[in-house]
């Protein structure tokens, strides 16, 4: 049973845990940590949502964990720099593939990483991830906006470097 499942759900669980690692090596420790969780808390699955969608919820609270032993420190904000951020789109992202979206996004710093893979993919509010990591809303909300910001400079600069190439 063990190996059944983790042929079956070893892809996706992965992708999910490279999305907080740091690199490959790390993903794959947060994936056979999280693989070990599964099979010790299998009596705890109680049928009230997917299968899935417990074990993704496992391998995002392993990585969170993980995330947590290294004490990345988030900056604070203030309540008057957070009243000056802005949640800007990114509309150059459907210009790219998903590999490459993927690779920018793994060269934010763990902060700004985990905020962002929190909130974007994971679907997690600003009060339920300050009380996940620790930190206040308003530092959520930055750390989200910074990862943003950043995001778009380099998918900019993807994109130019790309449009370079073409016209060469």
């Amino acid at each position: 049973m063990q190996e059944e499942l983790y042929l079956r759900f070893s892809p996706k669980m992965y992708a999910v845990c490279f999305r907080y690692a740091a690199n490959a090596t790390d993903a794959q420790d947060l994936l056979q940590e999280g693989f070990i969780k599964v099979y010790r808390n299998l009596h705890r699955f109680r049928a009230e949502g997917s299968f899935e969608g417990w074990i993704r919820r496992v391998f995002v609270n392993t990585s969170i964990e993980h995330y947590r032993k290294k004490s990345i420190q988030l900056s604070t904000v203030s309540e008057k720099e957070e009243a000056t951020i802005e949640d800007s789109d990114i509309s150059a992202l459907d210009q790219m593939a998903e590999k490459d979206i993927l690779a920018i996004i793994q060269e934010l710093s763990p902060g700004y990483k985990t905020v962002f893979n929190l909130y974007v993919v994971e679907g997690y509010s600003h009060k339920e991830i300050g009380d996940i990591l620790g930190i206040s809303e308003g530092t959520s909300k930055s750390q989200l906006a910074r990862a943003k910001s950043i995001l778009q400079k380099k998918i900019a600069q993807y994109l130019s470097d790309t449009q370079k190439s073409y016209t060469r």
